[in-house]
């Protein structure tokens, strides 16, 4: 078996030109290095794998170079590499400065490229500020890190700082394509695409997915092959998925998900690709915003195929609950039911055209299509002026002044120049169809107030409506709702009493209680919840002789009292 050696080391770059997708700084430094401007100090910083160490090692090389050398000649000699993340003592520290100041039997220059540096202690990084900021001509510091934040400003003052960006998705690919030409590999476009994407920025990552797939596929490189052995959902998935979401079809979307999760993909994972793909066909309706699709030439097309199906509107709608189900999906304890109801609500944003949740109609306006008939909004009927009348009270003072001995007249609904008694069949008639018509009017649920609120608030309109019971002579339901104290849980009001009775009592009553206090608080999730217990029965005295006990516990010396004066209950 012979030897194998990964891409990642086999193509490492050798000169500038071969570092991928960082021009900006090997620019800077082959100007640097021509024109004799280069710092003593640098700091090479940015994600993993975009060749911040493979440039150290190329400007280390460069440097000490006339030439006049062969393509062969190493200059190792002068270039020392120390790994800060095992050598972060200050012991370590001092053992460096103390070579720094033997100058180099070969070449101009001694380079020491510290690896991972933001690893070093505290008193390591003290140790080596004064070698740092006044080194030997002979030496140049080349450090590299991930983590710039964690290492001390005045380490950064000191530093020559080149921030590297990660590689674009466009760049990985092409030198992707390079590779798998140079290894006589036939990889489709999109496959290549799928590392690029899979990489998330890093070269070295690219390079590692790519061995990996060619070990699986061998020298045939196809898009089903890298989906299969990187275990991501491809386009064809989300293509079916928004189809199917798009013609209304929630039974087989929910089938397309459970297929979906019997392959072993993460719910989460679908769900957020869903949302991507949303974007990217919300990205694919403005020619300006085209080339932010990072995509192939053929998935292109299709994407812009499909956008065409979707409008503007059912897109954004579409990413808001897809993004709202992605920020609940790790807080559920259901989460697979979470994405399955997105996905129904997905499909139901939509349906002939329409929006289903049209608040001005009970029943939705497609019924009405479909049976030919255009359907009419319901509005509230606007009230007329009326002038003034005198109401049945005045009538009644003005007839007892003038003749008492006259009958008091008949009390009626409606102020029209026939009166009708309150108690006959008619007066009760005319009631019924007044509440009939009083239904017409469509409450908008939705819309109702829902305001957060305070507990002393609610204590406080509480005892309010408790004591505009008893100025209205409601005594008997003003003492059963003080028995006992409510308790608040959320927008749900607790209360507790010893009987049955007054549970019934506050049950048959409850409408006013409760619309009391939802326009107060202005939060009409208000409920009511009550609960029977009859242990408080022995908190209550209703007989004389429980109410002599409560006395007696309250003062003992009643009981003397009560002996004294042979008094009798």
């Amino acid at each position: 078996m012979e030897h194998f050696v990964v891409s990642a080391r086999k193509y490492r770059p050798q000169t500038f030109k071969d570092v991928v997708g960082q021009n900006a700084i090997t620019n800077t430094l082959l100007n640097a290095i021509e024109n004799n401007h280069l710092a003593q100090a640098l700091l090479f910083t940015g994600p993993r794998g975009v060749g911040k160490t493979s440039c150290a090692r190329i400007l280390a090389k460069m440097i000490n170079s006339d030439g006049n050398e062969t393509g062969e000649e190493d200059y190792a000699f002068n270039i020392f590499e120390l790994d800060a993340a095992s050598n972060n003592s200050v012991d370590d520290i001092r053992s460096l400065t103390d070579q720094v100041r033997i100058p180099p039997q070969v070449g101009k220059y001694k380079v020491y490229i510290i690896d991972e540096v933001h690893m070093l202690s505290q008193a390591a990084f003290n140790a080596f500020l004064k070698t740092l900021e006044e080194p030997p001509k002979h030496c140049i510091f080349i450090l590299a890190t991930t983590e710039k934040h964690k290492i001390i400003p005045t380490i950064l003052s000191r530093c020559q700082i080149f921030d590297f960006k990660r590689i674009t998705v466009k760049d990985a690919k092409a030198y992707l394509k390079y590779i798998a030409n140079e290894q006589g590999i036939t990889a489709d476009d999109d496959a290549l695409h799928i590392i690029a994407q899979k990489a998330d920025g890093a070269m070295r990552d690219a390079l590692s997915i790519f061995d990996r797939v060619v070990s699986f596929s061998g020298k045939q490189l196809t898009r089903q092959a890298v989906t299969e052995n990187l275990n991501v959902l491809d386009y064809e998935t989300y293509f079916k998925s928004t189809d199917l979401i798009i013609e209304n079809k929630i039974p087989e979307l929910l089938m397309q998900f459970n297929t979906t999760l019997s392959k072993g993909f993460d719910g989460h994972h679908y769900i957020a690709g869903l949302a991507s793909h949303f974007r990217d066909l919300l990205v694919c309706k403005n020619p300006a915003t085209l080339e932010l699709l990072e995509v192939g030439e053929q998935t292109q097309a299709l994407y812009q195929e499909q956008s065409k199906k979707a409008t503007q509107e059912f897109l954004l709608k579409g990413i808001e609950l897809a993004n709202d189900t992605d920020l609940k999906y790790k807080s559920s304890k259901n989460q697979r039911l979470l994405v399955e109801l997105c996905l129904m609500q997905l499909a139901s944003i939509t349906f002939d055209g329409e929006k289903k949740n049209s608040s001005r109609f009970i029943i939705p306006p497609s019924y009405f299509k479909k049976l030919g008939i255009t359907p009419i909004p319901v509005k509230q009927p606007a009230v007329k002026a009326q002038p003034a009348k005198p109401t049945v009270v005045e009538n009644q003072v003005s007839q007892h002044s003038e003749t008492p001995s006259k009958p008091s007249p008949k009390i009626t609904i409606n102020s029209g120049k026939k009166a009708t008694s309150g108690l006959s069949l008619k007066s009760i008639r005319t009631k019924k169809e007044h509440l009939i018509k009083q239904m017409d009017v469509v409450v908008d649920e939705e819309n109702l107030p829902r305001e957060k609120f305070h507990e002393d608030d609610f204590y406080e309109f509480w005892n309010a409506y408790i004591k505009q019971l008893e100025t209205d002579g409601k005594m008997n339901l003003a003492s059963i709702l003080s028995i006992d104290k409510p308790k608040l849980k959320g927008t749900t009001i607790q209360l507790t009493f010893p009987t049955s009775t007054n549970k019934v009592e506050v049950e048959r009553q409850q409408y006013d209680l409760m619309q009391f206090l939802r326009q107060n608080l202005k939060n009409f999730d208000i409920s009511l919840e009550i609960t029977v217990n009859e242990v408080m029965q022995s908190r209550f005295a209703y007989t004389p002789d429980e109410k002599y006990e409560k006395l007696k516990e309250k003062n003992p010396n009643i009981e003397l009292l009560r002996k004294a004066f042979d008094l009798d209950l």
